[in-house]
This record gives structure tokens, C-alpha cells and sequence, in this order.
């Protein structure tokens, strides 16, 4: 009897103290806060020049994709002074890449040659691990690009996972993600976290 009431009676004085289900770090708070942090919801954004671009951007990875989908072509172009080394490529969307990308362009960039795509959002799969120390702590943890459309979908095929560690603060009010720069030394704040995650096992 002793036993099953020991931890009834530290939730009683767990109240009676003040404390909040945020006090207790566990993997389920720390995901929805994650979840939930400005940085983690920002969209992924791609950036697609058209007119003359260099050698070095219409080789990239993203245009390599773009092409094998049929969406631009290229023709050989005269390079403009700014733009060195040559060669240089005049690149135009197809029919089938106006089809695609007309709803996904806003309507104060349709007569521009640069222009952004909404292409991915994050989403959580796991956390992996949680490490404290004091009023801080590490949370390490997995996460996925989740295509918004059909351009997201040929330029994040394949669901890779990436991992991504970030620094959490107990405050007042229980614990907080650290975002944006940290008043912490050697704290790394979710921002920076998401920026070069590595790909998970």
C-alpha cells in the first residue's frame, strides 16, 4: 500500500507547489514543443531563376531534377558581365512547367525571373534521446521534409530522415526550446539545429 500511494502523494505536493505538466521534460512534451517552435513550421522555400543563369546553377542538383521532370530547358546563351565563368544557359519552363508551377507562383512575381516555391514542411518522426543537467537540457532527435506539392514531391523523393539536436531551458513556466540566439554559451538554439542536420541511420 505504501508503494502505490508514494507516487500519488508526490503529485499532490507537485500541485500544491505550483508545478505545471511543463516541469517535467519527458519525449512527449519536448515533440510538441519542437513541433510547435516557429523554426521547426517554416516552409521550405526554392528559389527558380529563369532567363540566362550560369553553368555552375543550371548544373545544381535542385535544376538537374527540373529537368529530368520536363519543366525548364536550356539553350546556350551569351553570358552577362556579371555572370563568369562561361558557359551560360538560357532557361525557360516548358508547357507541362507552366502547368506545374502556375498555381504555386504568386501573382506579384508571374511577370518576374525569380521567383520562390513553397516546396516542404518538416515533420517530427522521433525523439531519440534527452539529456539534462540543471535548468538545461539536450534533446536529440529525428525529423523529415513532407512535399507540399509536386515540385516538393521531385525534390525531396525518398521520405530521408535527418537528425538534428537542440538545446531546451527551464524557465519559470517550465521548459522552453531554446530559439533564436541563445543568452547561454555553447547552447544551440533550434534555428541553427535545423540548419545542417545530418541524415539518420
Amino acid at each position: 500500500m505504501h508503494r502505490r500511494g508514494l507516487p500519488l502523494a508526490l503529485v499532490f505536493l507537485c500541485l500544491l507547489a505550483g508545478c505545471s505538466p511543463r516541469d517535467f521534460l519527458t519525449r512527449r512534451l519536448a515533440a510538441d514543443l519542437i513541433a510547435a517552435s516557429p523554426s521547426f513550421k517554416t516552409v521550405q522555400e526554392f528559389w527558380l531563376r529563369i532567363g540566362v543563369i550560369s553553368n555552375k546553377e543550371y548544373l545544381s542538383p535542385e535544376y538537374l531534377v527540373l529537368q529530368h521532370a520536363g519543366w525548364i530547358s536550356g539553350t546556350p546563351a551569351k553570358c552577362p558581365p556579371a555572370v563568369v565563368p562561361p558557359p551560360c544557359w538560357d532557361v525557360v519552363l516548358t508547357p507541362i512547367g507552366v502547368e506545374t508551377f502556375r498555381d504555386l507562383i504568386a501573382s506579384s512575381d508571374v511577370s518576374k525571373q525569380y521567383f520562390r516555391v513553397s516546396t516542404a514542411r518538416r515533420e517530427l518522426v522521433t525523439i531519440t534521446g534527452i539529456s539534462k543537467n540543471a535548468n538545461l537540457a539536450d534533446v536529440d532527435f529525428t525529423w523529415k521534409w513532407v512535399p507540399l506539392n509536386e515540385v516538393g514531391d521531385a525534390l525531396y523523393a525518398g521520405g530521408v530522415q535527418y537528425k538534428s539536436s537542440v538545446a531546451f531551458k527551464h524557465y519559470d513556466d517550465g521548459w522552453r526550446v531554446v530559439e533564436g540566439s541563445s543568452p547561454v554559451k555553447n547552447v544551440q538554439d533550434l534555428e541553427d539545429a535545423l540548419k545542417n542536420p545530418e541524415p539518420a541511420q
